[in-house]
């Protein structure tokens, strides 16, 4: 966890200091206590609280994390639901926003959260950290949290573990305090979830001591900030052998830099549309030999150990998007009267909605972070549950948001009231980061290695 130092940077920023973040969790764990149909027995409630502390212990293992979850969402509530559906309905990128979450000296100091701080960053370097800052962001808007992963964990965090101390001393502190906004280069127009198919590719030129780059990428999240230039810093697979299919380096390649260009935005997605998409094209660009980053021919093993820490962020984003749409759910059949009665939780339709989403989200919650408690972020080879977690969580939010809507009718339909939008960035969840197949395919992989053994 971070420093004492780091904490402290991190507590100055949130108002009010740790009661406020102790006051949050109580109204998120009891306000379903509160629209109960009068059992106010004593037993049961003090037996309410109880299993809830536990939970909460499991979602916030440290104060450290509590404090970490107060801040983000301390924020949340203040800077980042007020702009969300105004920049949705545009498809435009809150980039000024977006730079507060820098390490500046009115920002929240979260795009360097795992970075160490010698590079600027907060050194909170563990995947708690990590899934709570995701979950907290996309309770009010998905989709700056998903530019927000494509910079903190995409770029951010694989520089910092597989870059070198020149590249992190030249690089990391403009990405930790919003100077330079970027992401990472993995897909290509004809290869998404066959990712070692890739066709960009790097030569190594003796003469210059550097590679020439080539190729287009695909889907790239921040891969143009205003919809013309390039974004400003990425990390980018290409192929550099040709005895193997995983012959994959990682390179850096600046914004600026003369043959890399935007080839389109992508407009008019289903949904993370405040979250910009570009195809990169790669023409000639040159990078010298202090661009690459790791092995030649040895990022592969790079590219798997963020994946996996990828897919737990976006289940984290899965888990916030249901908790925001089990709220706006449960809030309007509170407040709903309908054939003579005051609220909706009289009907069993209703309750079959609620209580499924709610059973879900928490069964989908308490695997993000019991996974997540335990999971070291420099290491590979997490797999089954990196995926599990995703494939769960995805399909839990697009199902909570979904009957979310259901219990809304109308009012649930339109934008103003949230829903809506939170299904349809939902959708991503189960494509991006690995497609719900993909998961299904490396699960079963993974556990036919079990070869008989029984499962704890």
């Amino acid at each position: 966890m971070a420093t004492a130092l780091s904490l402290c940077r991190l507590a100055s920023r949130c108002e009010g200091g740790l009661a406020i973040s102790k006051r949050l969790v109580r109204r998120s764990w009891f306000s379903s206590a509160a629209l109960s149909n009068g059992d106010d027995d004593t037993t049961s409630a003090t037996a309410t609280a109880s299993s809830h502390a536990t939970l909460s212990k499991l979602f916030n293992p440290t104060e450290d994390h509590l404090a970490l979850r107060h801040m983000v969402r301390s924020f949340t509530e203040r800077e980042v639901e007020p702009q969300a559906l105004a920049h949705n309905r545009s498809e435009t990128f809150n980039v000024s926003l977006f730079r507060r979450f820098g390490s500046g000296n009115d920002g929240l100091g979260i795009l360097g959260l795992t970075v160490p701080e010698k590079y600027g960053g907060t050194g909170l370097s563990d995947a708690t950290a990590v899934s709570i800052v995701h979950e907290e962001l996309s309770y009010s808007d998905p989709a700056l949290c998903l530019s927000y992963l494509a910079h903190s964990i995409l770029l951010a965090n694989n520089l910092a573990v597989n870059g070198s101390d020149t590249q992190l001393a030249k690089f990391m502190s403009s990405i930790c305090d919003g100077s330079k906004i970027g992401g990472m280069c993995m897909s290509e127009p004809n290869a998404g979830t066959d990712v070692l198919g890739m066709k960009t590719n790097a030569t190594y030129d003796t003469s210059r001591n550097g590679y020439i780059l080539n190729g287009t990428k695909m889907w790239i999240t921040n891969g143009t900030l205003t919809g013309k230039e390039t974004g400003d810093l990425f990390l980018v697979y290409a192929r550099t052998g040709t005895q193997n299919r995983s012959d994959i380096t990682q390179f850096i390649v600046e914004g600026g830099m003369e043959g890399f260009s935007v080839g389109q935005k992508i407009n008019d997605k289903l949904g993370m549309r405040a979250s910009p998409t570009a195809e990169l094209v790669f023409e000639n660009v040159f990078l010298p030999s202090t661009h690459v980053v790791g092995e030649v021919n040895g990022a592969s093993l790079c590219m798997m150990r963020n994946l996996e820490i990828e897919r737990v962020a976006l289940a984290a984003m899965a888990v916030g998007i249901a908790r925001r749409a089990l709220d706006e759910m449960m809030n309007y059949a509170a407040n709903r009267p309908a054939f003579g009665k005051s609220n909706l939780y009289g009907f069993g339709q209703i309750q079959k909605h609620i209580t499924e989403s709610y059973a879900e989200y928490m069964a989908g919650k308490s695997y993000l972070y019991g996974f997540a408690n335990g999971l070291n972020l420099s290491t590979y080879g997490n797999g089954l549950d990196a995926d599990g977690v995703k494939l769960y969580c995805a399909q839990m939010a697009k199902n909570v948001s979904d009957r979310a809507i259901q219990v809304m009718g109308g009012y649930g339909y339109v934008g103003i009231n949230t829903v809506e939008r939170l299904w349809r960035d939902s959708k991503l969840l189960e494509i991006g980061g690995g497609t719900n197949e993909s998961h299904h395919k490396n699960m079963a992989r993974d556990l036919l290695r079990y070869n008989g053994n029984k499962l704890e």
